[in-house]
């Protein structure tokens, strides 16, 4: 058996446009609806949502039944063990939240990647190994892993370039919340002076050839974002468009 192809991993490298959904509502019911909404990836979220380690798994069983739709897996932390864990149930993409310098992409990179090269454990019944049965999959994993690392302070977009160039970071995605706190203007993501610091970023980072990511879920930013050279966008959080739904729905009866 072959080790399955990373999708997201080559949509972004030959710079598709990839349109993705984040996934904060445990279970696995939520997951398998988003994964067939048609959005290129989906995001199950492990830092800020109320989503277990152990829920990761259920969440990619359901998302991967739809083969055009990638699952993207935040970790809740830059911790080894629990990039471990995530992989060892089939993550093959992973983004780690609020890496300010080149030595923490580093160890992000480190936790993706079997030894000598890194400090990934190695397990055989997995369901990444497909319980065995994938050909030599210690030696070709790698090809289709992506670690995506999350600049969102500002201290993060200073070393941007050094955090972008380290090797084994397949794509740097940009956090408008943290970054608005970080620069004194919390919760203000479309402050003309937040929108300009995620425009220079994207900027950067097209130039250097890496590419980038950010959460937008106004579609004009969005869209301009994508203009920019943005090539994945998360365009929409589950819980926020129930919310949004519901008072829709309230409102009406008012």
């Amino acid at each position: 058996m072959q080790n399955p192809k990373n999708r997201f991993k080559s949509g972004i490298a030959d710079q598709r446009r990839q349109l993705g959904v984040w996934n904060t509502i445990g279970g696995n019911t939520v997951p398998e609806l988003l994964g067939g909404a048609g959005f290129d990836w989906v995001l199950v979220d492990c830092e800020h949502a109320a989503i277990e380690t152990i829920e990761v798994l259920p969440a990619l069983q359901a998302i991967g039944q739809n083969p055009d739709t990638s699952a993207v897996v935040r970790v809740a932390s830059n911790d080894a063990t629990l990039f471990k864990r995530v992989l060892d149930m089939g993550a093959q993409t992973v983004m780690v939240p609020y890496v300010q310098t080149a030595d923490e992409a580093t160890a992000a990179v480190h936790a993706m990647r079997y030894g000598p090269q890194g400090m990934r454990g190695m397990a055989g019944m997995t369901r990444a190994t497909r319980y065995g049965k994938i050909d030599n999959y210690y030696n070709e994993a790698e090809d289709d892993l992506c670690l995506i690392v999350q600049v969102e302070t500002l201290t993060g977009l200073e070393n941007l370039d050094a955090i972008a160039k380290t090797d084994g970071v397949d794509a740097v995605f940009i956090g408008p919340a943290d970054l608005s706190a970080s620069m004194g203007l919390r919760g203000q993501m479309t402050h003309v002076d937040v929108d300009a610091a995620i425009s220079d970023a994207i900027k950067r980072l097209v130039d250097l050839g890496v590419p980038a990511g950010v959460m937008a879920l106004a579609p004009d930013v969005a869209d301009r974002y994508l203009n920019l050279g943005a090539n994945f966008v998360a365009v929409a959080v589950d819980l926020v468009v129930l919310a949004d739904a519901i008072s829709h729905i309230r409102t009406r009866f008012n």
